[in-house]
C-alpha cells in the first residue's frame, strides 16, 4: 500500500464521530486527523482539548478552504448531507459521508455525478458490511452451505414502545428529510441485502409506526420485501414493539440448510464500553451468541452451534478506503451504491402509501 498520509477533517463532533468513524480511522496509519468542524465546543465536550494539536473550525464552509485536509468525514444529520458533501467536492475533497447518504435519490445521484467531474472518491458510510453476524451470513451463502436460498430474513428490531421524550437534538425521533426507521436502521439492512444479493426486481414496502402514541408522526417502524427473480425473497425490517429477551437479527434459509443468529453485531457495544478498535478480542462475539446452523444429515435436521467468524471490523472500510485513496481497491461502498439503496428506500415508502409492489 501507498505510504502517503492523507489528511482527515471531520464534521460533527458527536456520537457519529467519537464511537463509528474516529475510532476506527486512528488505527489506520495511513490517515491523520488534521481538523474538527465543533460549532458548539464545551468544557467537557471539546474537541481542540480530546485532539491538541488539530485545527479546529466552527463551520464547515472554514474547513473545505483548508488545502491540507484531503479527506472530508461528513458525520452530522442526514438533512445536511447533501449540502456539505456538495460543497466539500466543490472544494476538491474526498468524501466519506455517513449513512443514510442523502434523503433523496436525486440528490444522491448529483452527488456521484460531482465527485465523477471533480475526480474525486466519493464514499457512503455502509460500515455494517463489516459486522460480524454478516460476514458470517455471506461466508454461509457464499459457500453454498445453505444451498439455493429461498428466505432472508434480516432484522433490526428493538423493544421501545413508549415514545421518547421531546428532544430537538435527537433527529432520529423528528419528522425531517431523510429521518424515519427506514433511512436509520434500513439504510443498513438494505445495503447489506444488496451488496450480498445484488439488486432485486421488485419491491413491497410497509412503514409506519407501532407505537400507541406518535405525536411527531416520525415512522418507527418498517417491513420491506425485496422480490429476487429465481431468488430468495428478502424481509428487511425494524420494529419497536419486540418483547423479546433475544431479538433475532439474521434468519436465512434454503434447500440444504437454515441458519438463525440472534444478537445484535457486538463492536459499538465494545467501544461504548471503552475498547478500543485495535484491542485484543474487539469486535469478536463470546460464545453464548453464536447462531445456529441446521442442515440436512441421512434425511433428517440436524443443529448445531455455528462460530461467527472472526471480525474484520470496521476498521476494514477505512483500510479499504485508504486502498481506494491509492488506486488499489474499489470504495468501500461507493456513493453510486448507496445512491441504489436511497431508491429502494424511496420506492418502500412509495410502496406503502400506494399498497403495491413496485419495480424496481
Amino acid at each position: 500500500m501507498s505510504s502517503k498520509t492523507w489528511n482527515v477533517g471531520i464534521v460533527g463532533y458527536g456520537l457519529s464521530a467519537k464511537v463509528f468513524h474516529i475510532p476506527f480511522i486512528k488505527e489506520v496509519p495511513q490517515f491523520k486527523i488534521s481538523a474538527i468542524v465543533q460549532r458548539n465546543p464545551k468544557p467537557e465536550d471539546d474537541a481542540e482539548k480530546d485532539f491538541p494539536g488539530i485545527k479546529s473550525y466552527r463551520s464547515t464552509e472554514d474547513l473545505v478552504k483548508d488545502e491540507g485536509v484531503d479527506l472530508v468525514v461528513i458525520t452530522t444529520v442526514p438533512e445536511t448531507h447533501f449540502e456539505l458533501t456538495k460543497l466539500a467536492l466543490e472544494h476538491g475533497k474526498h468524501v466519506v459521508v455517513e449513512k443514510p447518504f442523502t434523503p433523496t435519490s436525486k440528490e444522491a445521484q448529483e452527488l456521484v455525478a460531482l465527485a465523477k467531474k471533480q475526480n474525486k472518491h466519493l464514499a457512503v458510510y455502509q460500515n455494517r458490511r463489516y459486522d460480524a453476524d454478516f460476514q458470517t451470513v455471506s461466508k454461509l451463502v457464499k459457500s453454498g452451505s445453505l444451498g439455493r436460498l429461498v428466505e432472508f430474513e434480516t432484522h433490526f428490531d428493538r423493544h421501545r414502545p413508549e415514545e421518547p421524550s421531546a428532544d430537538a437534538s435527537k433527529w432520529k425521533n423528528k419528522v425531517v428529510p431523510g429521518g424515519s426507521a427506514i433511512y436509520d436502521l434500513g439504510s443498513h439492512l438494505l445495503d447489506q441485502a444488496v451488496h450480498l444479493l445484488g439488486k432485486p426486481e421488485r419491491v413491497t414496502g410497509f412503514l409506519g409506526s407501532q407505537r400507541e402514541v406518535n405525536s411527531s408522526g416520525y415512522e418507527d417502524s418498517f417491513t420491506v420485501l425485496l422480490h429476487y427473480k429465481n431468488g430468495p425473497l428478502v424481509t428487511a425490517k425494524a420494529a419497536v414493539v419486540s418483547p423479546e429477551v433475544e431479538q433475532l437479527r439474521f434468519w436465512v434459509r434454503g434447500d440444504k440448510g437454515s441458519y438463525r443468529k440472534f444478537h445484535l453485531d457486538i463492536q459499538e457495544e465494545h467501544i461504548k464500553a471503552g475498547l478500543s478498535a485495535g484491542d485484543n478480542g474487539y469486535g469478536r462475539e463470546p460464545s453464548d451468541r453464536y447462531g445456529t446452523l441446521t442442515t440436512i444429515q441421512d434425511g433428517q435436521p440436524t443443529r448445531e452451534v455455528f462460530p461467527t467468524v472472526e471480525p474484520p471490523t470496521w476498521t476494514e472500510y477505512y483500510r479499504k478506503l485508504a486502498r481506494a485513496l491509492a488506486g488499489e481497491s474499489d470504495l468501500p461502498a461507493s456513493g453510486a451504491e448507496a445512491s441504489e439503496v436511497i431508491r429502494l428506500i424511496e420506492l418502500a415508502q412509495e410502496s406503502s402509501k400506494l399498497g403495491k409492489t413496485l419495480d424496481f
